[in-house]
């Protein structure tokens, strides 16, 4: 039922014209519906497991950094192809031309629910074998509802992370860690590379 419900709500709110109001609260539901799922499934394993101190936190976001530099790489070669660099201007249409802090904040709200759902209650619920591939192609399925190739590309990518991270780590704080810093430095430097 989650994810079918979080399935049409991502889909609607992206097929919203950019600058349209209802793409707001269209996606705040989103992140609603993967966090309350997730809830309403059982207990979510937040922490990770101990050790490490204050390094623990740092690897995760230096993590998300590198991954956010890979992909900004790969933002120079998509803008030299057209249909490529139509795809990622659509992605961040929603951006340019809406209310940026608010989009900023809702991304950031979407990338914790995203962690809670599937590397939280999903990853549980699928047990201990295959798990990583089968809560990823799950994350993929459901980000085609996006229609766009790169956000599907992007979730192959990083879903696989994001499961390797929860699979070493035992909770979804550093899946959500480098999902957040991923996701904010998306937010903020591809715009200028896609041009």
């Amino acid at each position: 039922m989650t994810l079918a419900v979080g399935c049409t709500l991502l889909g609607l709110s992206l097929a919203t014209a950019p600058g349209d109001g209802l793409f707001y609260p269209l996606l705040l539901a989103v992140a609603a519906v993967w966090i309350g799922g997730a809830l309403a499934s059982g207990p979510v394993p937040f922490r990770p497991r101990a050790g490490d101190g204050p390094v623990r936190w740092a690897r995760p976001v230096a993590l998300g950094l590198l991954a956010a530099g890979v992909f900004l790489v790969g933002g120079l070669v998509v803008h030299e192809i057209e249909p490529l660099r139509e795809f990622a201007a659509n992605a961040l249409d929603h951006e340019r031309r809406g209310n940026t802090v608010l989009v900023a904040l809702l991304t950031l709200a979407n990338a914790v629910g995203e962690e809670v759902f599937f590397r939280g209650a999903l990853f549980a619920a699928v047990g201990p074998r295959r798990r990583l591939l089968i809560t990823t192609a799950v994350y993929v399925a459901a980000t085609t509802a996006t229609g766009n190739p790169l956000l599907v590309f992007a979730a192959v990518l990083m879903g696989s992370l994001f499961g390797w991270q929860r699979e070493h780590s035992g909770g979804v704080v550093d899946p959500m860690l480098t999902h957040l810093t991923w996701s904010l430095v998306m937010l903020t430097a591809l715009p200028s590379i896609i041009g």
